[in-house]
């Protein structure tokens, strides 16, 4: 996503006052002075409290999603140890919302929001089309997985790894590998059943 500077200040200064204030709390004067901004400059970009809110989320979502334009499956690899190409493309992931904290609390909490189920209606997620494109190889060679409610599954997954982020960001879990892998863990409980190839996925 190419923005010019000074909307990209702005956003990155709507995170930060967001995790600062809340997200109801947040007012345009918190963040045009965490910007460096007047207000007027602010609305120039953004006609509204609601607009920058949202701008702010598509920003970081296409952030997120960008990382698997990075990453490559290999369908051998896949076969022989799925669960170690489901944390090879699951660790970058973790590890971007580690690494960016007022993304990570910002983002938890739209989610969480009221905004949130709106916008989610009419939002445009084909930048998430590499990690879709992932998905249907997995379903490919694992055809267990379409037993289980894809929407569902990735929202738990996603959500979940967020919320654990927010976790190790705020201090209350530990930034170490042991943390990342016992998440991943956890995360991966269940799904391991569904990634045998040729298998349904049902169980006696």
């Amino acid at each position: 996503m190419i923005l010019d500077d000074t909307k990209t200040r702005i956003i990155l200064a709507t995170m930060k006052a967001v995790r600062q204030y809340g997200l109801e709390g947040v007012r345009i004067q918190n963040v045009s002075e965490l910007a460096g901004v007047s207000p007027g400059a602010l609305y120039r970009y953004f006609d509204s409290k609601e607009r920058l809110i949202v701008e702010s989320f598509t920003y970081v979502d296409k952030q997120a999603a960008a990382i698997f334009d990075h990453l490559k499956v290999n369908p051998l690899t896949m076969l022989i140890d799925p669960v170690g190409t489901v944390k090879s493309l699951w660790l970058p992931y973790f590890r971007f919302w580690v690494a960016h904290p007022d993304e990570t609390i910002f983002y938890h909490r739209f989610r969480d929001s009221a905004f949130f189920p709106k916008y989610d209606r009419d939002r445009d997620v084909t930048y998430f089309n590499t990690f879709i494109g992932m998905v249907q190889t997995f379903k490919k060679f694992f055809p267990g997985l379409n037993q289980i409610n894809q929407d569902l599954l990735w929202l738990h997954v996603l959500t979940s790894t967020v919320m654990y982020a927010k976790y190790v960001v705020e201090g209350s879990l530990p930034d170490s590998r042991e943390t990342e892998d016992t998440i991943f863990q956890l995360l991966a409980t269940g799904l391991s059943g569904y990634l045998k190839p040729g298998s349904s996925g049902k169980r006696k």
